[in-house]
């Protein structure tokens, strides 16, 4: 039995303040090439999750939220907002699925955010992303202005 607890939570979420990225995985997943990826995401305000997709291969992608806040955005083929909600348990607002081939990313609205993430595999970090040409790569400079400005475009900030 995997438990998934405080403990757990707090360890994930005390490595991820420590790290550069301003997040960190904790995957119950035993090998990269599993066929579904299960893990823990703890993520803090100040993290960049470059906008993405999964395609070639295909893969769909659930956040379910366990603690904090964290907004999920769907984005145009052009990068405009198209849609978004604000995963918060005490609102009701429990989790999403984003589909194969659209457009998305990830902001913690609260320190220490945690979600249970899940999508199809195997992990190969040369096409399990596509980023989109339209945003900031992670490192950049104006990473930080490109999320507020998304938080502003869906009211958040």
């Amino acid at each position: 039995m995997i438990r998934i607890d405080d403990k757990l939570l707090n360890l994930t979420t005390e490595k991820a303040q420590n790290r550069e990225r301003r997040r960190m995985n904790h995957n119950f997943h035993e090998t990269l090439d599993a066929n579904v990826q299960r893990m823990l995401n703890a993520l803090e305000p100040d993290t960049y999750v470059q906008p993405h997709k999964h395609e070639n291969p295909d893969k769909f992608e659930s956040f379910i939220i366990l603690k904090g806040r964290l907004v999920v955005i769907e984005f145009e083929e052009t990068g405009e907002v198209k849609d978004f909600i604000v995963l918060n348990s005490q609102k009701g607002n429990y989790g999403v699925e984003i589909a194969p081939k659209k457009w998305h990313s990830i902001i913690a609205l609260e320190q220490a955010t945690v979600i249970y993430e899940v999508k199809d595999g195997p992990y190969s970090v040369l096409n399990d992303k596509n980023f989109a040409s339209w945003a900031p790569k992670e490192g950049s400079d104006n990473c930080r202005a490109y999320n507020l400005e998304l938080l502003k475009k869906c009211g958040l900030a």
